[in-house]
């Protein structure tokens, strides 16, 4: 199978990812990789992380991907680079916190949601002081195992977790809520019921744009007119390497 866009995430986080590509090219083949089997990303170190995602880059290589995206901030944020440096004859476009929508629409009090390991990277760090204005407020919240509860479907401990996350903020006059996790698209309404007056906004939009663009400068759009498909795979369901 050629002329593929893969795009992988732990589980099924990159699913929000999915959606909008397909509505931004419709005519185009998906292979998505859901690594369960290393699920969650946001607790492992940046030396586990780039052996997983570079494992992964390989397979979805070998199956013919022209381009592949790394549907998680985690690894984006982590590993992105060191990828581009290994794999230099794949096209990789990652997510990172839309930090810079935020800016760029003037909102005065962010919220980002990720997981920790979002939160301290120097990614992060980097696009706050790239685009943040100085009438503007960025609060960092770190959400300590909401994507492996989203994954599991515990949603006692969804609602448990964001109770935690939110208590801090209900003060902030946040006007808008970054998720920088490509699980937490799937919880928008009860992320919504803590901070109603606050915009939600995520990376979804900017990747799958980003994928067109690359695509173009590439020459690889797909030129069927015919509706694409999507293929899954689960690291759970593969051959374990010997």
């Amino acid at each position: 199978m050629k002329n593929l866009i893969g795009v992988f995430d732990s589980g099924i986080g990159g699913l929000s990812i999915i959606e909008k590509l397909r509505e931004i090219l419709p005519h185009e083949t998906f292979l998505y990789y859901a690594d369960s089997t290393n699920c969650p990303y946001g607790n492992k170190t940046t030396e586990e992380l780039l052996d997983i995602t570079s494992k992964i880059v390989n397979y979805l290589r070998d199956e013919g991907c022209k381009l592949i995206v790394i549907a998680c901030n985690t690894a984006t944020t982590k590993c992105l680079k060191r990828l581009r440096e290994l794999f230099p004859d794949i096209i990789l476009v990652g997510v990172v916190p839309a930090i810079k929508v935020a800016c760029d629409n003037n909102y005065q009090n962010t919220l980002v949601l990720a997981t920790p390991a979002t939160i301290e990277s120097e990614r992060t760090s980097e696009l706050i002081k790239d685009y943040k204005r100085k009438n503007q407020n960025i609060y960092l919240a770190p959400c300590e195992g909401l994507a492996y509860a989203i994954e599991q479907g515990k949603a006692q401990d969804v609602n448990s977790i964001l109770d935690t996350v939110f208590k801090d903020y209900q003060d902030k006059d946040i006007d808008c809520i970054v998720l920088g996790c490509t699980h937490y698209p799937f919880i928008k309404n009860e992320i919504a019921k803590r901070l109603p007056e606050a915009t939600l906004i995520d990376g979804s939009l900017g990747v799958a744009k980003e994928v067109k663009r690359q695509l173009e400068i590439h020459n690889l759009i797909n030129s069927s007119t015919a509706e694409g498909t999507v293929y899954m795979v689960n690291s759970k369901s593969l051959p374990k390497e010997s």
